[in-house]
């Protein structure tokens, strides 16, 4: 089977069933997807890529865990991996992760605390907070974690975000006017985001959650922003706008991302496409300023 990256992330999601966010986390946690790049620096993935991914499923269905089949999936001699290290990357995730689902704000402030000493804050926010909030939301899907331990989490980790966002609209460089759409809640990735922009020197105005339309337009009208992006879970929050939007992008740089945002979406409101995690998009992006 060919390992020539032919596919994108969306078109893999597609045939296998998986949104491209689970999909991203199982290529950073466990290694089952071994992407290419493209020219342009997308990532590319192979149709190996996609039977791993299918195996894994497969896996799954005879009651094995994420954890164990995607690696057997991975693996060439199928025995499951050992216990990740304490200070690496997925041990740090595995202490916040036991520390907010035991309702642990110390613990989880001092896990966090342990992580940003440790790894870079690409790492950290990827392969640490976006990973963890990915699984728990798998867990709350499959009711193995209750409404209660994901809206803790959720403003513990929320808490810790914004203290690294502190002063993240001073200075000099571009300005990315960062918001949800109207009912879109779930703003955690679109802080992530804005954290790896600022780390690339742009100046972030953020509004956050369920932003009404014409407080959008209107702080874009008075800030002028290099950038606007909007991020939601479904795509009828930017349908319920599409005309602002539209109108928006016509004068301003608009993005869309999140798992609401397809590239139909994206086409129909002269809209770049954010298809990739919020950590690897936001490097692109400010890269390419």
């Amino acid at each position: 089977m060919s390992e020539e990256g032919v596919l994108r992330i969306g078109e893999l999601s597609r045939r296998v069933g998986v949104s491209p966010e689970v999909l991203r986390a199982w290529e950073r946690r466990y290694g089952v997807l071994r992407p290419t790049r493209s020219e342009g620096g997308f990532r590319l993935y192979s149709t190996a890529d996609e039977e791993r991914v299918r195996r894994m499923l497969a896996l799954q269905r005879q009651g094995l865990s994420a954890a164990v089949a995607a690696r057997t999936a991975a693996s060439e001699d199928g025995e499951p991996p050992g216990a990740a290290p304490a200070g690496s990357a997925d041990g740090l995730r595995r202490a916040l992760a036991d520390a907010l689902d035991g309702f642990d704000e110390a613990a989880a402030n001092r896990a966090f605390d342990r992580a940003l000493a440790t790894l870079s804050l690409d790492t950290l926010l990827a392969e640490v907070v976006l990973d963890y909030l990915t699984d728990l939301g798998e867990r709350w899907s499959a009711g193995q974690a209750s409404v209660a331990q994901e809206h803790f989490a959720s403003n513990v980790i929320r808490g810790r975000l914004l203290g690294l966002a502190r002063d993240w609209g001073q200075g000099g460089g571009p300005l990315a006017l960062l918001a949800c759409p109207p009912g879109e809640l779930h703003d955690l990735g679109l802080i992530c985001f804005g954290l790896v922009l600022r780390a690339r020197g742009w100046r972030i105005a953020f509004l956050g959650g369920d932003t009404p339309v014409d407080t959008l337009v209107r702080t874009a009208d008075d800030l002028r922003p290099d950038l606007v992006v909007l991020t939601a879970t479904d795509p009828e929050r930017f349908s319920r706008a599409r005309s602002e939007l539209h109108q928006l992008a016509d004068v301003t740089r608009l993005a869309v991302g999140g798992r609401g945002a397809t590239e139909a979406l994206a086409a129909s409101l002269h809209a770049e496409l954010l298809d990739a995690d919020p950590v690897d998009q936001a490097a692109r992006t400010g890269a390419t300023r």
